[in-house]
């Protein structure tokens, strides 16, 4: 993983009706398709906008949801474990 994965930042996360989108602190944007994150596809756009930023940013957060996904793993490529191929 490089340098400027480990030290991305949430800024803002948002959603359409396919993707997490999320701006980082540096100004890029990257989008992750929601079927990556099968707890995140199942729920109500309320749930969802409940996101709670952690570390700093280097951390999304969603208690009621039970998903926590880092924004380095973001920048990776990664998916829940839990996604069915």
């Amino acid at each position: 993983m490089s340098i400027s994965a480990i030290e991305a930042r949430a800024a803002k996360v948002w959603f359409d009706e396919e993707h997490l989108w999320v701006l980082l602190q540096d100004g890029r944007r990257i989008a992750t398709p929601l079927s990556y994150f099968p707890r995140l596809l199942k729920a109500s756009p309320e749930a969802r906008a409940s996101v709670e930023l952690s570390g700093g940013g280097i951390g999304l957060h969603w208690g009621k949801l039970d998903e926590d996904i880092s924004v380095p793993g973001l920048l990776s490529g990664g998916a829940d474990a839990t996604r069915r191929h």
